[in-house]
């Protein structure tokens, strides 16, 4: 665990979020609140790690499905590259399959974007005195849930399905042979209880395994 995160003054938030509109609305609530400074806002994933070893945010708000990488992806690397920041997803997506990765990457918390932003500032509140925060309904949800059936390679067969590749543009962006790519898939179709790849994506994406 990071060293005690309060800080001497007003709580630095760095805020990642792809929609302007929310963004802006995200940064002007937090920043009416008394103890805390919307010190950076990003649009893309993979800004996180640069924009927070420049301003050293005492917490960051991250969406998950952000250009450029994913806010779970930028959570691990804030982890390695920037330990004394807490992270706390913010997402529209509740899925189970995502707060699972979300913990494994380090997030001290998991939020959807439909409660309140008093809520949202408390929970801030909450992450930096080290405490973990998760929506309750959707704790609930993973635990009953499980984990991925999916193993990795799996799981990159399947995002690599999408926009309809073919299996040899999958074999080659995997570096794997075509059977092997075969094999995967087959796997990950069954695992998942659907009838073809696309489904089988379909699905793993709406459980948050992808």
């Amino acid at each position: 665990m990071p060293r005690d995160h309060r800080p001497a003054k007003s709580v630095r938030v760095l805020l990642a979020e792809d929609q302007g509109m929310m963004r802006g609305a995200l940064a002007l609530l937090l920043g009416l609140e008394e103890d805390m400074e919307v010190v950076a806002q990003v649009s893309a994933g993979d800004a996180i790690v640069d924009t927070a070893l420049t301003c050293r945010p005492d917490v960051a708000l991250l969406d998950i499905e952000l250009p450029g990488c994913s806010g779970l992806d930028a959570a691990a690397e804030l982890r390695d590259q920037v330990p004394d920041c807490r992270v706390l997803i913010l997402t529209t997506f509740g899925r189970p399959g995502y707060l699972r990765r979300a913990m494994e990457a380090g997030a001290a918390g998991f939020l959807v974007k439909d409660g309140p932003v008093e809520d949202l500032a408390e929970s801030i509140r909450k992450v930096l005195r080290g405490e973990t925060v998760v929506d309750p309904a959707l704790a609930a949800a993973a635990l009953s849930a499980g984990p991925s059936p999916l193993t990795a390679r799996e799981a990159d067969a399947l995002r690599a399905s999408a926009d309809g590749a073919t299996v040899s543009d999958i074999a080659g962006k995997l570096h794997l042979s075509e059977s092997t790519v075969r094999n995967y898939l087959s796997s990950a179709i069954g695992k998942t209880g659907t009838r073809n790849r696309m489904e089988a994506m379909r699905s793993a994406r709406r459980q948050g395994w992808l």
